[in-house]
């Protein structure tokens, strides 16, 4: 049978758990390219894939560039019909990968169903929220897929612009789902393609630098393909709580009701403002579906 995926696997310090990703990546049933982008671990990670028995192709980066760094890396090492995002905490039942295949149909990506341990469902999806907030979902159908595990025409990748490099990590998934929606092609969930994930295990969800990346990475993917009217009231949003933070008494705990935080994350998205605007005149151009029609179908559900 000739080989139509990639799966890529973004590591960083991934040593804990890395192995029981390629071991479960070994079992599959559908024959596969692997290939790892190491974005630079420091932990033994290297020597974990220089010695496993599945003989990865790897690609060590000379710094961390994050998953979104990586995987757009990734995007020209690929030369199969599909590309596959895994994360390295994930481990995938062995017909996965022919799962994804076989029911990816006409669509152009195919989403997973995401497991905690006790099989308890992570997630089938992206779904958004009437403000631009991607999250992950438990039903379907879903805008989009949770890049944890999703399988994606290479073709249709880069015709849409590949992956978002600067996010660096969140909501990554959330941007490319957007653009093929807004270029009309359709993204499924697979339910029986199961993957076992530790999410989190090198991100710390809850730590500074989560919210900074998810609060950061939604006004920036909202400025990308977001109608104008939204983006724009969800930025001022965004900056007015911010001004008015010094003012409350009664303050949220969460790190992403720090002012620091929050004033850090304006400062990011008015540097990248240039570029993010250019980026949005490319997707416009790219766009077979407007703006209003994809927000309207689904932060109405």
């Amino acid at each position: 049978m000739p080989i139509r995926s990639t799966v890529v696997v973004v590591t960083w310090r991934g040593a804990a758990h890395i192995t029981a990703c390629l071991d479960a990546l070994a079992a599959q049933t559908r024959p596969h390219r692997l290939l790892v982008i190491d974005n630079a671990s420091d932990d033994g990670t290297a020597r974990l894939l220089a010695t496993h028995p599945s003989a990865p192709e790897v690609v060590r980066l000379p710094r961390n560039a994050g998953y979104a760094g990586a995987t757009a890396h990734a995007v020209s090492e690929v030369d199969t019909e599909f590309t596959v995002w895994l994360n390295d905490d994930a481990a995938p039942a062995p017909d996965w990968l022919a799962e994804l295949e076989d029911h990816v149909g006409d669509a152009a990506a195919a989403g997973s169903r995401l497991e905690y341990a006790d099989g308890q469902v992570q997630s089938l999806g992206v779904n958004l929220t009437p403000d631009g907030h991607g999250y992950d979902t438990p039903e379907t159908p879903a805008f989009g897929f949770c890049g944890g595990a999703a399988l994606i025409r290479t073709r249709t990748l880069r015709e849409v612009g590949g992956v978002p490099a600067s996010f660096f990590c969140y909501y990554e998934d959330t941007d490319t789902a957007w653009r093929l929606r807004l270029a009309g092609h359709d993204i499924v969930t697979v339910p029986t393609a199961r993957v076992t994930h530790r999410h989190g295990a090198s991100t710390n969800p809850g730590s500074d630098a989560f919210h900074r990346w998810n609060e950061r990475n939604r006004l920036l993917t909202l400025l990308r393909c977001a109608p104008a009217a939204i983006a724009a009231r969800e930025l001022a949003r965004f900056a007015a709580i911010t001004a008015l933070l010094p003012l409350k008494r009664d303050v949220p705990e969460a790190p992403n009701f720090r002012l620091g935080l929050r004033c850090r994350v304006l400062g990011e998205v008015a540097l990248r403002l240039p570029g993010t605007l250019a980026a949005r005149k490319s997707i416009t151009r790219r766009s077979t579906v407007g703006r209003g029609a994809v927000w309207a179908a689904w932060t109405s559900r």
